[in-house]
């Protein structure tokens, strides 16, 4: 007797990275970020949606010199030979899009877009290589005010939501900051031999929040070996730049204009770094006429954002209330979205700069922290109402009486299944109905319909004690004419309309 053969049917599984999203969860999140969307157009701005693949040279210098440029990226070659990657933002592709549609376009173009982006990264807790962002940006705007502009807004995005002031801070730097104090701790910000060295640095300093001071400065020395043996270089400067640079760091992001004071001498001397001392100093100046003050907005010279294209003031919305997950330990949730300055990032088509800024939020991050919060909205909604089928042969009526029930605007469906009553009424619990409707032939003789509320009736079903109390009772369970089908309906679902 032969040995029965392996099945070759594949494996149900995700791969690694990647989730799916639930019915409640789903529902919570376009929620949300509707109500994002509406913050955007109260500002001025309009949608967009760009393709999910793009070429891959239109993605920017950042991505690997490689033969096969897939780190960091997902790419594969089209039928021309030309490498195409999925969008790992949807910054590069609104670059590519003002390119290509220049000479159309208003100018200020103002543009909001919502998408899935994917980066090919090793994924960890919480950390997946495909999720959704939320972006606006304002492209051929030099003026602060553009700047600003996105501080305010993000501010106002978290008070829409839920999230009151003093539980979130909008968090502002500026690169040609940081490049000022790089030049005068002797470091050349722009030649291309310190380039290497000058985003060491940059890293470094990005990590202050997690590592502290003793790490960066390990970072920007001889390197540091962390807790699993894993030994990062560090950008080798003398132990004066490395001072000169915590003390740039350090600088204590309290109220704007004593932070502005404080870093001014740090920048002395430095083009670059007055610079960008002038632009902050001009954003505080709107930020305060606005009315966004400091319990909102801060200056913190420890922003620097990670990807290479930012030009000039760079943000990041930090959330600061704790919470407990659940297995009780204390989270945090730190950042949830940022953005910035990028004046070259346009200029790789043009070829002249196209000044530019924007600021993505990280919808997925932003949605738990809201779930924390307990204003996700991700409770479970009600499912349709469920149309029993008693008699196959009048699936017609049964249908009828959904499409009066959606022409009203109420969530309907009849059972599609084969199954008896028992597991029709199972379903309907699965499905979450708030309501059965019911018409065998006795109700059809007499001209009604049964509606039976499910809600009500597994409450009241705890209450009863012995099968004679529920046969009398009947709870939850009435009859209604046909004809007022749609007026029993509502008066059921008016019950749980909170």
């Amino acid at each position: 007797m032969s040995k029965k053969s392996k099945s070759n049917r594949p494996e149900a599984r995700l791969p690694k990275g990647f989730r799916d999203v639930g019915p409640e969860e789903a529902r919570a999140l376009e929620r949300m970020l509707q109500t994002i969307r509406e913050v955007y157009d109260v500002y001025g701005f309009e949608p967009l949606a760009t393709s999910s693949i793009e070429y891959t040279d239109a993605l920017g210098k950042f991505l690997p010199d490689q033969d096969r440029p897939n780190a960091g990226v997902f790419s594969f070659l089209d039928e021309d030979n030309a490498w195409l990657s999925l969008r790992y933002d949807l910054t590069a592709p609104l670059a590519r899009y003002v390119a290509q549609n220049y000479d159309q376009l208003a100018k200020p173009y103002r543009r909001y877009q919502t998408g899935t982006v994917w980066r090919n990264e090793k994924p960890g807790p919480g950390r997946f290589r495909e999720f959704v962002q939320f972006d606006a940006d304002t492209v051929g705007a030099e003026s602060p005010a553009a700047d600003a502009e996105f501080c305010m807004l993000a501010a106002d995005v978290m008070e829409k939501l839920g999230i009151p002031r003093g539980s979130y801070r909008m968090r502002v730097n500026n690169r040609k900051l940081i490049d000022g104090v790089l030049e005068r701790a002797g470091i050349d910000p722009v030649a291309e031999s310190s380039l290497a060295r000058r985003l060491v640095v940059l890293r470094a300093i990005d990590k202050i929040d997690r590592l502290g001071s003793a790490g960066v400065e390990q970072l920007l020395g001889a390197g540091r070996k962390d807790e699993s043996g894993d030994f990062t270089e560090g950008a080798k400067l003398e132990p004066a730049q490395i001072r000169q640079i915590l003390d740039y760091v350090g600088t204590p992001a309290a109220g704007r204009t004593e932070t502005l004071m404080a870093l001014r001498p740090l920048v002395a001397g430095s083009a670059s770094g007055e610079k960008g001392f002038e632009e902050l100093q001009a954003m505080d100046d709107l930020l305060a006429a606005s009315g966004f003050e400091a319990d909102r907005v801060v200056i913190d010279p420890g922003v620097v954002r990670g990807l290479e294209y930012y030009t000039g003031p760079v943000f990041e919305m930090e959330l600061t209330f704790e919470a407990k997950d659940e297995t009780g330990e204390t989270q945090r949730f730190g950042s949830v979205g940022g953005g910035g300055r990028y004046d070259g990032l346009v200029a790789r088509f043009k070829g002249t700069t196209i000044p530019a800024t924007g600021f993505s939020i990280g919808v997925s991050r932003l949605y738990q922290a809201l779930n924390a919060l307990g204003r996700s909205g991700a409770e479970r909604s009600l499912g349709p109402a469920v149309i029993l089928i008693l008699d196959q042969s009048r699936l017609g009526d049964y249908q009828q009486m959904a499409q009066e029930l959606r022409a009203a605007g109420i969530r309907a469906e009849i059972y599609l299944g084969s199954s008896g009553m028992k597991a029709q009424m199972r379903y309907a619990d699965k499905r979450g109905a708030p309501l059965v409707v019911i018409q065998g032939d006795d109700e059809r003789q007499r001209g009604e319909v049964t509606i039976k509320d499910l809600i009500e009736g597994a409450k009241l079903a705890g209450e009863i004690e012995d099968r004679e109390a529920w046969r009398e009772g009947r709870p939850a369970q009435f009859a209604a004419p046909r004809t007022e089908l749609v007026t029993a309906v509502t008066r059921v679902l008016k019950r749980y309309a909170s």
